[in-house]
Parts: C-alpha cells; structure tokens; sequence
C-alpha cells in the first residue's frame, strides 16, 4: 500500500475514504478528542472564558456529529480538518489552535493511533500463546524427537520444548509492553518545534489524552521521536514473526516423512498426487509473517537519510497495513495451534528407531563409572557407526555386541586411560535403560530441564505470567479508557453549561 498524498484533489479526496463504521477511531476522532483536550485545558488555566469553552464545545460537537454520518468528510490532516470547526464554531474557535501545529497535532494523532494497534496485536499474541499453553497441557506426558541443525538430536519433553518456545513470546511480550510504553509520552503543545508564547498546559494535555507524561524538548517531540515511534511499534514486530516462523518450520520438517508424528487438521489434497496432504494453513502463515518481516524493512528505508520532521515515514496508512497484515498472522497462528495433532506412539516409535540417546550413554559412564566423557563419547560414536550399518536400532542391538566393541575400544584408550576396564560396565538391563527415551527425560536434573518437576515448573511459571501479561493489557485498557470516559465527562459539561 502506498501513503496518503498530501497536496491536490487527491489529498482532499482522502477525508472521504469509505470506512468499515459509523465512525472509527480514526484521524479524524483523534483531532477531535485533541481539540477536546485543548478547549478544556485553555479554560482551566483561563486563557479562554466560560462562554467562549462552551461556544467552541458546542461547534466541536456538531463537527463530531456531522463528521459521523455516511458520506461526511473525516479529514486526516489538520489544516482540513480545521475549516469544519469553523463552520460551526466561528472564527475565534482558531483559539483552540493557540500554541499547536499540525505538526505537534499530528505527532500526537500518531502515537494514539499507534498505541491502538499496538495493544491489538499484543491482544492476540497473548491468545495464540493460551492456544500453545493449552496443547502443552494437553500433551504434557509426550516425549518426541528434538532436532539439532535439522537433525534428530535427543528426546525431549514436547511440553519443554513448547515451553522453551513460550519463552521467546514471553520476551516479545515485555518488548511489545516497552514499545508501548515509550509511545505513550505526548508530543502535544510541543507546536512546531520550539514551542511558542502561548502557556499551553502540556502536562494537562497529556493526562486527558492518556499518555503517561510528556516529551520533553520539544525539538524532539515533533522532529525526532515521532519518527522514532513509527520505527520502534515496526521493528518491535519482527522478533514475533521471526518466533512463530521458527515454530511453523519445526512442525513442516515432520509432513517430509511418510509418517509424521505431528499434523495440522487443517490440509489440502494435491490435485494429482492422491495420497498428498498439503499443509496449506502452516504455509500460509509462513507466507504471511514473511511478508511482514518484509513490511517492517520499509520503515526503515523510508525514513533512511532524511531531514528531521520530514513525513515520509510517518504515514498511518502504510503502517496501519503493516500492522493490520501483522495482526491477521498471529491471529492465524493462534488458531493453527489447536489444530496440531501429535501422535504419541509415533513420535516414541521415531526416537526407537535411531540413536538420538547415545549422548546419555557417554553421560552415564562418566556420572556412575568416572570414565572420561570423551571416550564415552567415542564408545558411543563407534556403537552408533556399527549399528547403522548392520541396521540394528537401540531396541534390537544385541548386547554381546555392545560388550565387544567396548573390549576394542578399552584396548585402543589403555595409553591414554591405563585403568581402563575392559569389560562393559553396564549390565544389560542397564544398559537398554539408558537407550530409553523416557527414562532419559525423567533422569535429567538440569535446573529447567525437561523432568517432571522442572517441566510442571517452568509450566506453573509460564501460566502465571501469562496471566501477569493480560493484566497489563487490561489494566492499561482500563486506565486509558477512564482518561477518555474523563475527557467526555468534562466536554459535555462545557456544552451543557451553555444551555
């Protein structure tokens, strides 16, 4: 999508883009709830009369009005938005812009906006994250296959491992939280870019409009940090994107095999390969996050080299794209992960199959046996080449076998390690145990690790600040929607008090 224009038919044709409602959370209601907070603001500190806050309320309120109805004009820059409050207010309602610049009207419209889109799409990555925390609880015995460098690595907890994911949305949460919370600073009263004569109440300003304080220089306000806000709720995205990307792309490697231990529900069927199941929402949402990864690369160009207070990269159009794209990605997401379904039996059946315990085996020898874990390693090793080439699994292995290639490898380390035993340590039992996947898992005593005390931990943990997480969100709804609900309160007081 390409930005507003600002200049011709072209520009002034944009007030009448068709909207989705009556009456959106738009440009347009911004400059009105801005124009709110200045009317009250002006008459608390008495740089306007009683009778002036009322008359200049009252024109407000038809502007809003006309403005609402199908079909009105809701313009999205000041200098065209002014000339409605006039019609209904009169000329001395250009009180109201004492002080004020679009520029610093513009930056402030900006960040309310933008705050907006931000809280959504924190909204549903909070839901995708109850979505991944429920298939944890519904699969938290699982044990599944993990892969290292697209290869088959060690048997792990599927609960951990989609903990471990939990995780990184955890740390995208607090940066989308930080990222709000540097948006939410005022740049209004700033005016151009020095201020002005005219002791605007900036602090007041402020509190009406629900930000949490103001931007200080006022250079910066309207110049610099605004460029920043549209750079910063941009780049803030990509850490997610990148995130559910990583997710998705675990989950395609599985649809590679002829029987894959985990699935979507949702497929589509090859229109010439009948036994072909395609993942078509996995590669969908791929698809998409990418293009918004692509997205957020635009911000950056189009604010690279350019004069401070320049527009180029301050347009709610394109970012409201950006934004909206972003917001159907995670959403899908959410979605996609109640259609996982995994397989237990197979995923068990895939770690029996191959050698991905051998590391606990060089692990073993070392804790009970105080032999080296490199040569535990290469005895390990050495089973590993032995078995795949006489395709014996770790469930069929003959254990005369595994003593004999032990003798050969004690007789080889004799230099290098004297006391070496040459029989194997490891009775049969024992050491078919330690090939177990299960008893791997539940042997760990890594501090987060995947044993079921750490697993139901870092479970209980994730939980709580999940929680923690949608009571930010709430409570900074709440707060935001009582600065508005004050704003209105105190506005219509000012109309009633005409009558």
């Amino acid at each position: 999508m390409l930005g507003y224009p600002s200049a011709g038919p072209a520009a002034e044709a944009v007030a009448y883009l068709p909207r989705l409602t009556n009456a959106p959370r738009d440009e347009f209601f911004w400059m009105c709830q801005i124009d709110k907070a200045s009317i009250i603001s002006n008459h608390e500190e008495h740089l306007i009369s009683d009778q002036q806050a009322a008359r200049f309320a009252q024109g407000l309120q038809k502007t809003i009005e006309q403005g609402s109805l199908a079909g009105s004009a809701r313009p999205k820059m000041y200098i065209r938005f002014e000339p409605l409050v006039i019609k209904h207010a009169g000329i001395e309602s250009t009180l109201i812009h004492a002080g004020r610049s679009s520029q610093d009207i513009h930056s402030t419209f900006h960040r309310t906006v933008l705050r907006e889109q931000l809280l959504r799409f924190m909204q549903l990555a909070l839901a995708a994250r109850q979505s991944l925390l429920t298939k944890i609880r519904e699969n938290f015995e699982v044990i599944v296959p993990n892969y290292t460098n697209g290869v088959a690595a060690q048997p792990n907890a599927l609960a951990h491992q989609w903990l471990g994911h939990v995780q990184s949305f955890e740390r995208d949460f607090r940066a989308l939280a930080f990222a709000w919370q540097e948006l939410n600073f005022s740049p209004m009263g700033s005016c151009v870019l020095n201020g002005t004569g005219w002791p605007l109440n900036r602090k007041r300003m402020s509190q009406l409009l629900g930000f949490d304080g103001v931007l200080l220089n006022a250079y910066d306000a309207g110049q610099i940090a605004t460029e920043d806000a549209f750079l910063s709720v941009s780049q803030v995205l990509v850490a997610p994107m990148l995130h559910l990307g990583h997710f998705l792309q675990d989950i395609m490697t599985q649809y590679a095999q002829s029987r894959p231990w985990i699935l979507v529900s949702s497929t589509y069927a090859s229109s010439a390969m009948p036994q072909k199941r395609n993942p078509g929402s996995l590669i969908d949402i791929r698809r998409d996050a990418s293009q918004v990864l692509s997205e957020t690369q635009s911000e950056v160009w189009r604010l690279h080299n350019l004069m401070p207070g320049m527009y180029d990269g301050k347009d709610l159009a394109i970012t409201g794209e950006l934004f909206e794209d972003a917001c159907q990605v995670m959403d899908a997401f959410g979605k996609v992960l109640a259609l996982l379904k995994i397989d237990a039996s197979r995923a068990l059946e895939e770690l029996n199959s191959d050698w991905t315990a051998s590391q606990e085996l060089a692990d073993i020898l070392m804790r009970r046996f105080a032999i080296p874990f490199r040569i535990g390693h290469r005895f390990a090793s050495s089973l590993v080449s032995f078995a795949r080439t006489n395709q014996f699994t770790p469930k069929n292995i003959r254990y005369e076998d595994v003593c004999t290639l032990w003798y050969e490898l004690a007789a080889k380390e004799q230099a290098e390690e004297p006391g070496l035993a040459a029989a194997f340590p490891l009775s049969k039992d024992a050491f078919f145990a330690a090939l177990d996947p299960l008893h791997i898992v539940s042997e760990r005593q890594t501090e987060g690790g995947p044993q079921l005390t750490e697993r139901q931990r870092l479970l209980d943990q994730a939980t709580t600040q999940y929680e923690a997480d949608c009571e930010w969100v709430k409570t900074t709804q709440d707060k935001l929607q009582q600065r508005e609900n004050d704003l209105e309160q105190i506005f219509c007081s000012l109309i009633l008090s005409a009558s």
